[in-house]
């Protein structure tokens, strides 16, 4: 079985429960910067997402 890319954007914040998976990691990047602009009018780097908040599952 593949690894997946997990992103939880509850971790970031407790009132939202978007998680995306997915076995491509740029996938999963792309949908939550644009979750995160959005849903929470935030711009995230492609760094900040892989080093604080992409789990491999």
């Amino acid at each position: 079985m593949a690894e997946a890319h997990k992103l939880d954007c509850e971790a970031v914040s407790d009132d939202c429960r978007f998680i995306v998976q997915s076995e491509n990691e740029d996938e999963a990047i792309e949908l939550a910067k644009n979750h995160m602009k959005e849903v929470h009018d935030r711009e995230v780097t492609t760094e900040e997402l892989q080093e604080g908040h992409l789990q491999v599952v």
